[in-house]
């Protein structure tokens, strides 16, 4: 049967084609830009190279020290995505299994209004408390605030997808002599595999990208992420644009590659959420 295009399918097809110029056309342009000295950028930005500088991404490795940025960010992502999958899981599974009782329902409004708040309004205490704890330049401050601010909306995640999940499955393993803590391990956690892909890959993207946490925490050369390490190429009197889109690709190789990995765990445990709500 020979498809029809009505006047909406045509303004959608259009709509996303659009859509996807606007996304796309910001990692073009850091590309075309990576690959230019700074003559060809001030003549032209779009205007495309006369000759593929690739010493560029050599540059900007060795003044943005990407090796050891690369480290960083890895060892903060990691330990703050599974510090986020351990206690939204728990947490989740606690409210909304028990989301009958008063106090649960108290604790989800206590974490839909930390949404709403904003990170700027409370920097200056948090930093006055980690320089008294001495955790300032350190890989486990970044990871507790960063799983702070992102820990309500994994909740709310876990959350939803328990309450679907039938109870029956707890009842039997209480008759057959489990306790609450190897239920939730043995029984509710696998259970939980689509959810659980979908808030590790979003909170890993997230991340990797994080800015105003590490900016906060991390001053010392040895322990910033790539984000902050890419403001080595802006001064107070010139900026290298070139260099620093150098940086950016090649910070953007790993999350494009995990993200490329990982789409199809969002795309099934967000179809399997909404099948089993």
């Amino acid at each position: 049967m020979r498809k029809k295009f009505t006047p909406g399918v045509i303004v959608a097809n259009i709509a996303v084609y659009l859509l996807a110029v606007v996304f796309l056309a910001p990692f073009l342009i850091s590309i075309l830009l990576s690959f230019k000295t700074p003559q060809e950028t001030t003549g032209n930005v779009l205007g495309l190279p006369k000759i593929l500088h690739f010493e560029n991404f050599a540059q900007a490795a060795e003044q943005a020290k990407i090796a050891q940025s690369f480290l960083n960010s890895i060892i903060i992502t990691v330990g703050t995505v599974a510090l986020i999958v351990l206690c939204a899981s728990t947490a989740g599974y606690a409210i909304g299994r028990f989301y009958h009782k008063r106090s649960m329902k108290i604790y989800e409004m206590v974490l839909m209004a930390s949404m709403m708040l904003p990170f700027q309004t409370v920097m200056i205490p948090i930093y006055k408390m980690f320089k008294s704890l001495g955790m300032l330049n350190t890989h486990m401050g970044v990871m507790i605030i960063v799983a702070a601010v992102n820990l309500p909306f994994a909740v709310m995640l876990y959350t939803g997808f328990v309450k679907a999940l039938p109870v029956e499955l707890e009842e039997a393993a209480k008759m057959e002599g489990c306790t609450g803590g190897k239920i939730f391990w043995s029984i509710i956690f696998p259970l939980l595999k689509p959810i659980t892909f979908t808030i590790a890959t979003l909170m890993t993207l997230w991340t990797w990208n994080e800015f105003n946490v590490s900016l906060l925490v991390l001053q010392k050369d040895t322990v910033k992420t790539i984000p902050i390490q890419q403001y080595v190429f802006f001064g107070q009197y010139s900026s290298n644009y070139n260099l620093a889109f150098a940086a950016a690709v090649l910070s953007m190789i790993p999350v494009v590659l995990f993200f490329i990995f990982a789409q199809k765990y969002i795309v099934k445990g967000l179809v399997d959420g909404a099948v089993k709500g």
